[in-house]
């Protein structure tokens, strides 16, 4: 039987997606019409990202499953109308460019490299780092792409400190969870590393209390969520000096507005939410694996709990 699968993800994308999509389906053996436009009482699958035009999933009454192309479902997990199982996107591709964004600038932070670059005035100040060991971070969000990137700065020697909503183990990290667990898990972070996904219960986590439990001079990198923060409270945290630094990937409203303060601030990096990016080609392989599993009558991979929220 041949599949109908509907990429309703955007015609931008569908020019990068369609080829490895086709190539997949192909060498999966899985015969299919992968179209932008089917009718939907005749889909089986929906290849989808949140910010499509389709909002409406109740025509979609044959629809075995919804593939997100994100790591993040926030935008469409409150959707009424989405009733089939909906994964969300876990790419090795996308794990791999976290992992490089959040190391480097861990390393930057660390080594001060923002320091020397505004020392070259013919000033000899021969700063010397601690070394990674002496460096204490803490990792919020311990799924994939958190405990990935975990395990890439214990691997260079950072001792570190992963914490979660529900609690886990990872192999070479301290792990906590819970309020208390919170507390302790800040009050150790020269390095703050957010990568909790944005939910009723982890918007404004990082209020003034929460600022006010890290080490003086601690530096915060969001590569998560953006509401994660709450930026008046970072941006006096700032203003004190009680946080040193924050670079930021992403915000509240995207693209970053051009008269907020972040911009400006001596003390903020913005990057324009490219901590990592789905890449084609391997997350049409992910995509593949859950058609294939589909048919085979075999557990999705990566279902979102929708009662979680991620």
């Amino acid at each position: 039987m041949t599949l109908n699968i509907l990429f309703a993800a955007g015609a931008a994308r569908w020019q990068d997606y369609q080829m490895p999509l086709r190539e997949g389906l192909a060498e999966a053996e899985i015969d299919a019409n992968l179209s932008l436009d089917l009718d939907p009482a005749e889909v089986d699958y929906i290849v989808y990202a949140p910010d499509s035009d389709l909002q409406d999933f109740t025509p979609y009454t044959r629809c075995k499953a919804v593939l997100n192309l994100w790591a993040g479902v926030e935008g469409i997990t409150n959707n009424a109308t989405l009733t089939q199982p909906l994964a969300r996107m876990v790419d090795p591709g996308l794990t791999q460019g976290m992992v490089e964004w959040v190391t480097g600038h861990v390393l930057r932070h660390h080594l001060d490299i923002d320091y020397a670059l505004a020392r070259q005035d013919g000033t000899w100040d021969r700063y010397v780092p601690p070394l990674a060991s002496d460096r204490p971070v803490t990792i919020l969000g311990m799924g994939e792409l958190g405990a990935a990137c975990a395990q890439a700065l214990v691997g260079l020697g950072f001792p570190v400190t992963g914490w979660s909503r529900r609690g886990k183990a990872v192999d070479g990290v301290t792990m906590l969870s819970g309020d208390e667990g919170l507390d302790e898990a800040l009050s150790s972070a020269q390095i703050l590393v957010l990568l909790l996904p944005k939910t009723p219960g982890t918007v404004n986590l990082i209020d003034a209390a929460a600022l006010s439990k890290l080490p003086e001079g601690a530096v915060i990198v969001n590569p998560g969520r953006g509401p994660l923060i709450d930026d008046d409270a970072l941006l006096a945290a700032l203003e004190s000096g009680h946080v040193r630094h924050a670079t930021l990937d992403v915000f509240r409203v995207e693209p970053l507005p051009a008269d907020h303060p972040y911009w400006a601030h001596p003390r903020v990096t913005v990057t324009p939410h490219i901590a990592s990016e789905t890449r084609a080609a391997s997350a049409a392989r992910v995509v593949v694996e859950n058609i294939r599993r589909g048919e085979a009558d075999e557990p999705f991979l990566h279902l979102v709990d929708r009662d979680q929220g991620y």
